[in-house]
């Protein structure tokens, strides 16, 4: 989309904006303490030919597009993206000091960074995420001072252990807690170098036994806790569309609310506010075959194989968000063909 299309996309808040084009999975996009949108996300190392030769690469498996390394970028509006390298890579983490033996055995085309997150902590930045080789872990990294750059600090050291998609959420308190699976809490200690209390599964309530299968986090909005977490519409893996779920709780432990629908093709997006404190949420091509045409999607079965209506790159979709005299909340896409669940989803929704 062109800037003008973008600009006036964004204060109508009422449809879906291609922001960003480039081949990336799990965009998160996070507002700095400069006031500055920060952008990461599962990309390929930069300059890698196959960006461009492979636009529809899954991403998954040996012949991933995936790379070793966190690229960021930065906005002041959402439109124009400034790049800042890769100030992150895996090599910074800890893994390559605990274990140099698989790297040093896994040819780098095969050594894959997953799911980044940038978190402000006060002072500096932390980062963290996923791997499945050369080693399967985790990393929680600090930079050493205010720029999103080395050099990076691991203060969990191997304690990280092996948690998919982990994600920070600070509470009320100033108390730091990692989110991982689907879904597992467990609150840091003040300088990051572990668990301050044993893990604790929280999962929603009702039918659905869990939130999903990855790309799970917490915030808390209007006094509610919400879980977010992602799973695919038939249960099934890499079956039908790739969505966003909520459950909600007075507590962080829980007890959760019944998982409840956010968006269609919504999986692993990152809800977050613009500076008019409107809610958008990220989304991205995952699927098993090129971008669907949206029109008459919504009555459309997708259950045969993974499939979506995003283009590869960055879609921002806007968010309905408010709280409901039962004090519950309602969150859900704005954009119609986000906005309803379709046939082939396997959980049954109210209104």
């Amino acid at each position: 989309m062109s800037p003008e299309v973008i600009r006036n996309g964004l204060q109508s808040h009422d449809h879906a904006l291609f922001i960003k084009e480039g081949w990336i999975r799990d965009p998160y996009i996070v507002k700095g303490p400069d006031q500055w949108y920060y952008l990461t996300g599962t990309t390929p190392n930069p300059d890698d030919p196959r960006e461009t030769s492979d636009p529809y690469n899954l991403g998954l498996g040996p012949q991933s597009v995936v790379g070793s390394v966190a690229r960021v970028w930065r906005s002041k509006d959402l439109i124009d993206w400034q790049s800042l390298g890769a100030p992150f890579e895996l090599t910074d983490g800890i893994w390559a000091t605990a274990k140099p033996d698989a790297f040093e055995s896994t040819p780098k085309d095969q050594w894959f960074l997953w799911a980044p997150e940038l978190h402000w902590v006060g002072d500096r930045w932390a980062l963290v995420h996923t791997s499945p080789a050369p080693v399967k872990g985790a990393n929680l990294a600090l930079s050493a001072g205010a720029d999103v750059r080395g050099p990076w600090s691991n203060p969990m050291g191997e304690k990280i252990g092996r948690r998919h998609d982990p994600s920070l959420f600070q509470d009320d308190d100033g108390t730091w807690w990692m989110i991982w699976g689907a879904t597992s809490i467990a609150p840091l200690k003040d300088d990051f170098s572990g668990f301050a209390a044993k893990p604790t599964d929280i999962k929603p309530a009702g039918d659905a036994a869990k939130m999903g299968h990855e790309g799970c986090l917490i915030q808390k909005i209007h006094g509610k806790y919400v879980l977010f977490g992602t799973g695919w519409s038939t249960g099934n893996m890499r079956r039908g569309t790739y969505n966003l779920y909520y459950a909600t709780a007075d507590k962080i432990t829980g007890p959760y609310s019944e998982r409840k629908f956010a968006g269609r093709f919504l999986g692993h997006g990152t809800p977050f506010q613009d500076d008019q404190g409107r809610w958008w949420c990220t989304a991205f091509f995952n699927a098993n075959v090129p971008p669907l045409k949206p029109s008459g999607i919504k009555a459309r079965d997708l259950s045969h194989t993974a499939q979506t209506i995003n283009h590869r790159g960055v879609t921002l979709v806007p968010l309905e968000v408010r709280r409901l005299e039962n004090g519950e909340l309602f969150i859900r896409a704005k954009d119609p063909h986000y906005a309803t669940p379709g046939p082939d989803e396997a959980q049954a929704f109210g209104d």
